[in-house]
């Protein structure tokens, strides 16, 4: 056979199965399958730390020290059916979510000034090297000075606590985008705030969100901290007030019972709200994994 003549060889045809929507999933063991749920895997270490729970409660015997876990659950169901727990858990997510709505805008009104000017690049590195360290809950006596035994009080302090946090993480991203991504919103003429939502902000959306996580647990702990110190708005005591009063009356599978509400709404707003954003945004965007 001549170089200009190559053999040519024949033609192979592969019949392929067609494919079934699960049909990987389903060929994996059972017990994959159910390891692969994050959610099976979260309730299992629940479930183990419950159960240490119980077995350390009851190994020392001293219900004022440390209550069972079924004792805490019963005085938590208690405390719902009432509605002395649940009225609590409404009057601090609602301070709460007045401070955490301030301090995000005001931590984006301060980053995009930063991105925009130089003095405001100046104005956000000075004043984060300044309050940034500062722990919210020292500002509490500042606060009740300027504003009283109110709600204005807590709210100065979550605003403290979300702000600094926010916008340290939203302007790291801001300079993290890549200068390609800028130039093509200078080429198409974006300016000034239509600039930074519509090629800053989704480009830094993972480092935002960041922030986000980060106020939203530093905005939760300083209340239920400045509760405890003091507690009441408008002669209404929130979650950390609960905690501290049933602690002054030795109530103690309450003040547990506190504690676990405590972490059962951080655990939901992690897993329903943060994790649920996260896929919706920067996983289905692949900028995250």
């Amino acid at each position: 056979m001549s170089a200009l003549n190559p053999p040519v060889r024949p033609e192979a045809e592969w019949q392929l199965q067609p494919y079934l929507e699960g049909s990987v999933e389903r060929a994996l063991p059972l017990g994959t399958r159910l390891w692969s749920q994050a959610w099976l895997r979260k309730g299992l270490i629940l479930a183990v730390l419950a159960l240490l729970w119980e077995l350390l409660a009851r190994w020392q015997d001293n219900d004022l020290l440390l209550p069972t876990f079924s004792a805490t659950m019963r005085a938590l169901v208690e405390g719902f059916a009432s509605g002395e727990l649940l009225a609590r858990v409404g009057i601090s997510l609602s301070v709460l979510l007045q401070g955490y709505v301030a301090g995000v805008l005001l931590a984006f009104a301060l980053t995009l000034l930063a991105v925009s000017t130089q003095l405001g690049r100046d104005l956000l590195s000075t004043l984060t090297s300044m309050f940034n360290p500062l722990p919210a809950i020292a500002l509490l006596p500042l606060a009740l000075l300027w504003f009283g035994l109110g709600r204005g009080s807590l709210v100065f302090v979550l605003i403290h606590s979300v702000l600094w946090p926010l916008a340290l993480n939203t302007f790291a991203g801001f300079q993290g985008v890549p200068e390609t991504l800028r130039m093509a919103g200078r080429n198409y003429g974006l300016k000034g705030l239509r600039y930074a939502l519509q090629i800053l902000v989704p480009a830094a959306l993972p480092a935002i969100l960041s922030g986000l996580k980060i106020g939203w647990a530093f905005a939760w702990r300083t209340l239920i901290a400045a509760e405890l110190v003091f507690g009441a708005s408008s002669g209404q005591g929130g979650l950390g007030w609960y905690i501290f009063q049933n602690r002054n009356e030795l109530y103690t599978d309450k003040v547990f019972a506190g504690l676990v509400t405590v972490v059962l709404i951080g655990l939901a707003v992690e897993t329903l709200g943060f994790a649920t954003l996260e896929r919706l945004t920067v996983r289905r965007w692949g900028q995250q994994r």
